[in-house]
């Protein structure tokens, strides 16, 4: 019998990691993938439409826990795909990025003595008031294998005292659902539904709590949004919570009137990349997208403190900057004063092949 391993789905950036993973998979002729798709994310333009963009079939299990705080969340996956397991108990339990999910399948396979391989393993902000760091550090403790996308994280490890053989290093499974979409995504150009022109416009994609959930500091946000927008155009699809707190604070139609300003629902992941790729800039706060636009060379501004992806920093087109500094930044692109950057070693659409290679030798 063929070893069976569950691909856990949860957060929209999970999906495109596990889609790669999923295809490398289903061709190889010793393994058969599972797709475990938690309903953390149940907005359907957030999640269902992520599936077929990727080729991905029904999940085998949807466990629909919704949303909830973190512990509610936590919680409720945990206790869902214990009975899943308890069950029928796959040969280890794959688990991508540092969602509440991640953390909770975990927590759940590893209490059960089941394997537990961790995709996107050794990444670090040292921002403890980040829910995803904890999810990480616990998340790379306990798993038996980690796969790294870069060298920072393999040191992050090896500093926290991980084995050595846990550890190896992949690469970057984002840009396998890149390449693996390239075709689409470019005969695509959702720019011209804005009566956008190529590198003449930017992406705005914001939703951190940090950023958005108080007026104090989502205020100055859009004013300074507005200010990048009389100088390039920008299209913003608008996380629902940013949506909510926006109308929450009285500040929803000041930013949608604003001159320049492109407001959209959230768009599945073939029209979003078909934006990005066309794009003069990206600002965000996401981290997924720090990846892309190095890959991609597009300038980017990251509105946070601190990255867990610091080598698109070192290595790459990205910049962290705080509110303030947006209109500047802007201007630095625009007069093109903007680094630009390389692409990482083994960021190079070949990730899957590296993790069926690296299953095959750990559990084949």
């Amino acid at each position: 019998m063929s070893p069976t391993f569950h691909l856990i789905a949860a957060a929209r950036p999970n999906f495109m990691k596990i889609a790669p993973v999923y295809h490398a998979m289903n061709a190889a002729d010793w393994c058969e993938p599972v797709i475990v798709h938690t309903g953390q994310h149940y907005d359907a333009n957030m999640s269902d439409s992520f599936f077929e963009d990727l080729g991905l079939p029904t999940p085998d299990y949807n466990l629909e826990v919704g949303s909830g705080s973190h512990a509610e969340q936590t919680g409720a996956v945990m206790v869902a795909y214990e009975k899943i397991i308890m069950e029928t108990p796959p040969d280890a339990t794959i688990v991508v990025g540092d969602v509440n999910s991640t953390i909770a399948c975990t927590l759940a396979a590893k209490k059960l003595c089941l394997k537990v391989a961790h995709l996107e393993a050794g990444l670090r902000s040292k921002d403890w008031d980040m829910p995803e760091e904890i999810n990480r550090i616990v998340t790379d403790s306990i798993s038996d294998v980690l796969w790294t996308p870069s060298p920072d994280g393999d040191q992050n490890l090896l500093k926290e005292g991980v084995a050595p053989e846990r550890i190896t290093r992949v690469g970057n499974v984002m840009l396998d659902s890149y390449e693996l979409m390239r075709p689409r995504i470019e005969a695509e150009s959702p720019r011209e539904h804005f009566g956008l022109d190529a590198k003449g416009y930017g992406i705005v994609t914001l939703h951190r709590p940090s950023n958005v959930d108080r007026k104090e500091t989502l205020a100055p946000l859009v004013k300074a949004l507005k200010s990048a927008a009389a100088r390039i155009p920008i299209v913003c699809p608008l996380h629902p919570r940013t949506r909510k707190s926006l109308e929450t604070h009285g500040l929803l139609d000041d930013f949608l009137s604003a001159e320049g300003v492109h407001v959209s629902e959230p768009i599945n992941y073939i029209r979003f990349m078909g934006l990005v790729r066309e794009a003069a800039l990206v600002i965000t706060d996401s981290g997924g997208i720090q990846e892309e636009t190095t890959y991609l060379n597009i300038p980017c501004i990251t509105l946070r403190e601190n990255t867990e992806r610091p080598i698109t920093i070192t290595e790459g087109t990205n910049k962290l900057a705080r509110i303030p500094d947006l209109p500047d930044y802007v201007g630095d692109i625009l007069n093109g004063r903007w680094p630009a950057g390389r692409k990482p070693e083994l960021w190079d659409g070949k990730t899957a092949d590296r993790i069926i290679s690296d299953l095959a030798r750990r559990f084949g």
